[in-house]
């Protein structure tokens, strides 16, 4: 749901949020250069919907009435109050320090919209996670959110005077998920949405589970902080941080092991949002009521979707949400942004930097005003895009923008790096040799491979594109890496690890990390984060650097369907197949591209006992070390599937 949070909860959280009330909360990070109060009047309203719940909606009316003005609107579960210090202030006295995407809509001229969804903060009804589009059970007070979008569109254009009958609709993370769901069966005055980082499917590689795997630092750090109260009754803090005595989540998570011992440090209220997303281990009902993708239909705005190559929570998101809008809305626009971000990094950031990798551009400034305002000026007031594409990826590693007419490229011509013994990486199959051919290692859950090199709680953005180093020296990791590459090779699309695995326990998790070497002469520099600055940033040697460009896991007992558990048998050889998020990366010419594997990711995965058990249910003595095998012998060669561009574009 959401965005699952990382270290900072409320600070990280709510400066990500983008669209409209996530930049007024983030306006304290940049001096205002544009008085809204000047320009703006604003109103506060309660809007029936068709059940009679009400929700709460600010809008903010341009004062000079000299023409009309579309409507950009935010639906958010995060409030529509203005956030000062960390207090929600409501009523028309309260203005944020802005309340566009950027000051180019401000001083452009929009009827801005900022609404509590059902059930959160001053809005009444009833709150669901990720509310069913269709819901044969739909309890008194809850409702669906395209209903509400058009009942809410319906009375706005009726009751704010000084309209032009058009309506723009944003949103970033949870709000994301708000702005897709909104435009399902869309009000005909809804010209243009655009969902950035949309939360789309929890299950499947978004803010819940990753290949079947728990994401437990973010949704523990998230629900932490998320608490459902009754409404409309605004609480006086904004956000709330989880106390965890200590700043090393690793080990807070790592002393209680199980995840029932860990849920018994939460609250009542809390254990209540969290436990649903960990009982439902299995992609059954409740997750697929939730995915809002197949109902992505009779759309008629145009859609600007944008997600980040880096984004932590909701990299899957946009990409599924993107092509299932494309797939099933035909003669509309619809386009994707993908930048090299962390979430909601584009909303508010330059996008120079993350962690220690330079992009050298300010790609966050470039997207707000090239891609995103003129989106929205094109499709709300008529105003020619000169920009106008169907895809913008940012592709990183030689860190240049590129234009395609849909994504993944059609050129991209599928290719498998192939594992080889003594640790090696290559395009072509291993030579016929040894027929058991393998590479093992312990497995431990009690001592378990970490997913940064330095203490924190939360998940740091940075470490999409952290050093795996520190990783590189430990026996329970296996290692590939490439010769060094003589001429640039970009990967774009896709990458699926494809491979021949045995265990001695009944149960293992498969974590995969794709890795970008730089050379031993690559000059020092990225020290900076413009994102964190809680994070430790010791003097680090970029020569030799290893950039996580992807990694997930896959919980073997769901290698043959996310619905359909099942043991592994000790010592036999089975597949173990499974897709990662997209990439658009060029390992550059100098490199070496790595490979990496292991069996944990803690905590931002949750730990697999390796006993075949209901793991929410996991006793402590049903953690077991175990001895797994990654093979690359003849007819088990093992390898992950890419999407390869030609050399010349």
């Amino acid at each position: 749901m959401k965005s699952r949070l990382t270290a900072l909860a409320f600070a990280l959280h709510t400066l990500a949020l983008g669209g409209l009330s996530g930049h007024a909360h983030a306006a304290a990070d940049v001096p205002a250069k544009y008085n809204l109060r000047e320009h703006y009047t604003k109103f506060e309203y309660r809007i029936p919907m068709r059940d009679g719940a009400r929700l709460f909606t600010a809008v903010y009316v341009p004062k000079d009435a000299s023409k009309p003005y579309p409507f950009l609107m935010e639906r958010t579960p995060y409030s529509a109050g203005v956030d000062i210090d960390d207090e929600l202030h409501y009523g028309v006295d309260f203005y944020p320090d802005q309340v566009g995407p950027s000051p180019e809509f401000e001083q452009s001229g929009y009827i801005f919209v900022q609404q509590d969804v059902r059930g959160r903060y001053m809005s009444e009804g009833k709150w669901q996670e990720m509310t069913p589009h269709v819901n044969a059970r739909r309890a008194k007070g809850e409702g669906n959110e395209s209903e509400d979008m058009h009942d809410t569109v319906e009375w706005l254009l009726k009751n704010v005077p000084n309209n032009n009958g058009k309506v723009g609709i944003l949103g970033t993370s949870y709000p994301g998920f708000y702005t897709s769901a909104s435009i399902i069966d869309s009000h005909p005055a809804i010209k243009a949405a655009s969902p950035q980082a949309p939360v789309t499917n929890l299950y499947m590689n978004d803010d819940s589970y990753h290949g079947g795997a728990f994401m437990l630092a973010a949704n523990f750090d998230f629900y932490a902080a998320f608490v459902d109260v009754p409404n409309p009754t605004p609480l006086p803090k904004s956000w709330t941080r989880f106390d965890y005595g200590t700043a090393d989540g690793y080990e807070f998570f790592l002393s209680h092991l199980t995840l029932s011992n860990i849920a018994n440090t939460m609250t009542q209220n809390q254990r209540a949002l969290l436990m649903p997303n960990i009982e439902h281990a299995t992609y059954d009902d409740y997750w697929k009521a939730r995915n809002v993708a197949p109902h992505l239909k009779n759309i008629k705005a145009a859609v600007l979707t944008v997600g980040g190559w880096y984004d932590a929570e909701d990299l899957q998101g946009p990409l599924t949400t993107y092509s299932s809008i494309k797939r099933n809305n035909p003669g509309i626009y619809s386009g994707l942004v993908m930048g090299p971000w962390a979430h909601g990094g584009w909303n508010r950031y330059e996008g120079k930097s993350l962690g220690h990798v330079q992009f050298d551009a300010k790609t966050g400034d470039y997207f707000r005003s090239k891609i995103e305002f003129p989106f929205f000026e094109q499709h709300l007031k008529g105003v020619a895009n000169k920009n106008a594409a169907e895809v913008y990826a940012f592709e990183t590693g030689s860190n240049v923008w590129r234009n395609y007419a849909a994504w993944p490229p059609a050129q991209a011509q599928t290719r498998t790096l192939y594992l080889g013994p003594n640790g090696t990486l290559d395009w072509k199959q291993p030579a016929a040799g040894d027929a058991q051919a393998f590479d093992e290692y312990v497995a431990d859950p009690r001592k378990p491979v970490p997913y940064t090199a330095y203490p924190a709680t939360g998940v740091p953005k940075e470490y999409m594109v952290g050093d795996q180093r520190f990783a590189s020296t430990r026996p329970d990791v296996l290692t590939y890496r490439s010769e060094v590459l003589e001429e640039d090779v970009t990967l774009s699309g896709p990458v699926k690890p494809r491979l021949f695995v045995s265990t001695t326990g009944t149960d293992a998790d498969w974590v995969v990390k794709l890795i970008d070497v730089y050379p031993p002469s690559y000059p020092n520099g990225g020290q900076g984060d413009e994102h964190r600055t809680d994070v430790p940033k010791p003097t680090l040697t970029m020569a030799g650097y290893q950039q996580l460009v992807r990694g997930d896991p896959l919980r073997g007992k769901f290698r043959n369907g996310f619905d359909n558990p099942q043991p592994f048998t000790p010592g036999k050889v089975e597949t173990v197949n499974y897709s990662m998020a997209d990439v658009n990366h060029t390992f550059r010419r100098g490199h070496r591209i790595m490979v990496q594997i292991q069996s944990s990711w803690f905590p931002l995965v949750d730990l697999n006992p390796q006993t075949f058990v209901d793991i929410p249910k996991a006793k402590p003595e049903d953690f077991q070390k175990a001895t797994q095998r990654v093979y690359h012998a003849p007819s088990m060669y093992s390898g992950i599937e890419v999407r390869l561009l030609p050399a010349t574009r």
